[in-house]
């Protein structure tokens, strides 16, 4: 019989079957990720939260997989075919793929030559020439002509015989196992430019001719190559054999399908015939669905690799850190349509709104500053936000000059990634929140707001328009959205958020909340004022029981009632505060911060059946440094004053920039110049690394050397190796970049003349 689910998942995670088992119970329950992760610890054994995703997306797999067979085993039973050996192989089936070999033959089809071919009588003749190759074909087949069965002659009865043969050899599930494990193992993917298209298609030209390993193919070139082929500039196959090969010389696949047919060639009359058929069976049949099928599977790997690196740079960009509850002047830049400015309160309040032509063609320089001053001194402003987009630069050197005018200020200003701003202006939440404000104004709301509180902003925006994606409108959209959300949620967890300050979206984010229950909070909020305490929100309408024990410890309460109200203690373990309380005989905000007496509390000396040490544990830490955030203290990048476009690089120039995005194979950086330059991996740091990840991820504030500059191609090369020569990463790196022609990228490979590590990697980005 099957093994448990959670036993099956208890060896893939390395993890005790018990520890599963109640994970399930508890997602089976209602239980979200996060609150798991968080407060569900003794029970789950201490899985943590990339565990415990893993372990929620394989669980679907496996309970999709079990559904499948049972469909599977109850249609095979239905026709009458099931035997004791084929239930037991389909049980043994440990992914969808050997399930549908297996259920192949049985499967319900369309009338197909083979099922012709045994309805006219043919199989007799099928069966014999196949064991006894001593036959003459021809002369075998004579006795089954029967023009009433449609078999008008011999060649007519030989043809269905074929037919019966290629459909049994081609559906031999382990066959097609062994076939399916050489040809990924062994075969190449294939690209070729579609005659004609070599000029529309110029930004694959990469690929005009390529041909690499297929279980080797990086994520990001097979999407590149896909979407080639999507776009009709490139023919996409996979290659078994070396062109040239004559079409005569039988291949391994060929001879690998012959001897597990116990076909040969012996000088026997039908040995030609029967080799012929399984040539046949390999090319026009088996190969055609391995094709499809493999590269399908190149692209669900690259679609998962895509997905993961969306969501690396997703989780870095929602916990970049807070500027914080400071007032702040947003500005998305303009030239001919003006600068659009708004001014947000310490609480992300929208109190002032304007627009301002400091840039061509009006030139209103001065005025702007002054107009900007006026706002900044009577609203109190302490940051400028200014959006990354067009005209960015030169609005930058507007605020620079209204800081140098008018130090009184006190202000500062910081450059922030305006991606999705456009997105969350038309959206129908900016609608509701706006729906008096002019949609162009409303991206300066966003671009203050998200220098505030970079998560509290980004929630508002659909993740995939945030633009810190790899190929992601090419991926399976289902998984990326499922992906992206559980991104989000843990993100917004993690950090916990204000009851009384959060916007709906924000709070739809929390475990256990949706946007109705949200919204429903919101409401309440502005018909009874703040809540007080926690379990103030089971008013809330239609907020019961199970959802106030997955949200309560996610949600904070600043200045009120209870002072754990504000921490991430969750109100069922408030008992334990209180033993700690009655023991130690101190009030609970005496507590709060005092690390030096909490380091003395034994954790297994407030400990009971319900609560153990890693939760107690917790509480102690929380009481330490209560409601802390777990993102990182705020900086930002200075970018170099004079240098604005990329004509004003220079080989050799060291800025400081913000990493913007990171992929398999480098990372942009945010130089100030309206163009991001990228770092190649081997020019991020002295040693090899073979994961971008392990040195920066998006949101931080580097120092790069500048070293090589495309001005017409709008490119730039990039190291964080400080101490390189100019050219010389490049050069170096080139034997280790992304190669065209399918070479390993960590060997050392000799590169056409002129070729270097940027026009290698920036060649994967013709694409994007």
């Amino acid at each position: 019989m099957l093994p448990s689910i959670a036993r099956r998942l208890a060896a893939e995670l390395n993890v005790r079957e018990a520890q599963v088992a109640a994970t399930v119970e508890l997602i089976d329950g209602g239980a979200t990720v996060p609150f798991i992760a968080r407060y569900r610890k003794e029970v789950t054994g201490g899985l943590d939260d990339t565990q415990l995703r893993t372990l929620d997306e394989r669980l679907r797999y496996l309970r999709e997989l079990d559904e499948r067979r049972d469909a599977i085993l109850n249609s095979i039973a239905e026709q009458g075919k099931l035997t004791p050996e084929l239930q037991a192989a389909l049980y043994g089936a440990d992914n969808k793929t050997t399930l549908e070999d297996l259920y192949l033959p049985y499967k319900p089809k369309r009338r197909t030559k083979a099922q012709i071919a045994r309805e006219a009588g043919l199989e007799p003749l099928a069966e014999s020439l196949l064991a006894d190759p001593s036959q003459d074909p021809s002369a075998a087949a004579e006795a089954y002509v029967d023009a009433g069965k449609g078999v008008a002659d011999a060649k007519a009865a030989l043809d269905g015989a074929r037919a019966i043969l290629i459909e049994r050899f081609a559906e031999d599930a382990e066959l097609l196992g062994r076939l399916r494990d050489k040809l990924w193992s062994e075969g190449e993917l294939a690209a070729s430019v579609v005659a004609g298209k070599e000029e529309e298609g110029a930004k694959f030209s990469d690929y005009f001719a390529h041909r690499e390993p297929i279980r080797s193919t990086p994520s990001h070139r097979a999407l590149a190559l896909l979407r080639g082929r999507n776009e009709g500039v490139l023919s996409v196959s996979v290659k078994y054999q070396p062109d040239e090969t004559p079409i005569t010389e039988r291949s391994a696949y060929e001879q690998l399908i012959a001897a597990h047919v116990g076909v040969h060639d012996a000088g026997r009359p039908a040995d030609k015939w029967l080799l012929d058929t399984v040539r046949l069976t390999w090319r026009a049949k088996i190969f055609l669905s391995l094709e499809l099928e493999l590269v399908a599977r190149v692209k669900e790997a690259a679609d998962a690799e895509a997905i993961k690196v969306f969501s690396a740079n997703l989780h870095d960009l929602l916990l970049a850190a807070p500027a914080g509850q400071r007032p702040t002047l947003g500005l998305d830049p303009g030239l001919r349509t003006g600068t659009k400015v708004a001014v947000v309160d310490n609480t992300g309040k929208l109190v002032a709104t304007t627009t301002i032509y400091p840039h061509a063609p009006r030139n209103d320089w001065d005025r702007s500053i002054a107009e900007l001053a006026v706002l900044a001194a009577r609203h109190k402003v302490e940051l400028i936000a200014i959006g990354n987009g067009t005209a960015s630069r030169e609005t930058d050197k507007l605020a620079q000059d209204l800081i140098k005018l008018h130090p009184e200020l006190g202000l500062t200003k910081i450059v922030v990634s305006e991606a999705g701003a456009s997105v969350y202006s038309a959206s129908e939440l900016a609608a509701k929140e706006f729906p008096d404000l002019d949609v162009s104004l409303r991206g300066a709301v966003s671009i203050a707001r998200r220098l505030q509180d970079p998560l509290a902003e980004l929630v508002k925006i659909d993740p995939k328009s945030i633009g810190v994606g790899q190929y992601q409108h090419d991926v399976n959209q289902s998984q990326l959205a499922r992906a992206l959300d559980g991104v989000v949620e843990d993100g917004v967890n993690a950090v916990g958020v204000d009851v009384n300050t959060a916007s709906v979206p924000l709070l739809a984010r929390v475990s256990g909340l949706n946007s109705t229950l949200a919204a429903n909070i919101v409401s309440y909020r502005d018909q009874n004022g703040a809540f007080r305490t926690r379990s103030q929100l089971l008013k809330v309408l239609r907020l019961g029981e199970k959802t106030f024990e997955q949200a309560a410890g996610f949600l904070r309460i600043s200045n009120g009632d209870n002072p754990l109200d504000a921490s991430s203690v969750h109100p069922e373990a408030y008992p334990v505060v209180e033993k700690i309380v009655a023991r130690c005989g101190r009030e609970v905000k005496s507590l709060l911060g005092d690390g030096a007496f909490l380091k003395t509390l034994k954790p297994h000396d407030y400990t009971d059946e319900r609560f153990g040490v890693p939760t107690v544990m917790d509480i102690l830490k929380e009481l330490d440094k209560p409601g802390r955030d777990p993102r990182p203290e705020f900086k930002t990048a200075t970018f170099q004053e004079g240098v604005e476009d990329l004509k004003d690089l220079v080989p050799g120039m060291v800025l400081e920039g913000v990493v913007t995005n990171v992929t398999n194979f480098g990372a942009f950086v945010d130089i100030g110049v309206h163009q991001d330059g990228l770092v190649h991996i081997s020019a991020l740091s002295n040693k090899f690394i073979d994961d971008p990840r392990k040195v920066v991820k998006a949101g931080d504030v580097v120092k790069v050397k500048v070293q090589e500059v495309d001005v017409k191609r709008r490119r730039i090369a990039l190291t964080m190796r400080l101490d390189d020569e100019v050219g010389a990463s490049s050069r170096a790196s080139s034997s280790r970049s992304d190669a065209p022609r399918g070479r390993d990228s960590r060997k050392p490979a000799a590169q056409p003349a002129g070729d270097t590590a940027m026009a290698a990697a920036f060649a994967k980005l013709r694409q994007r």
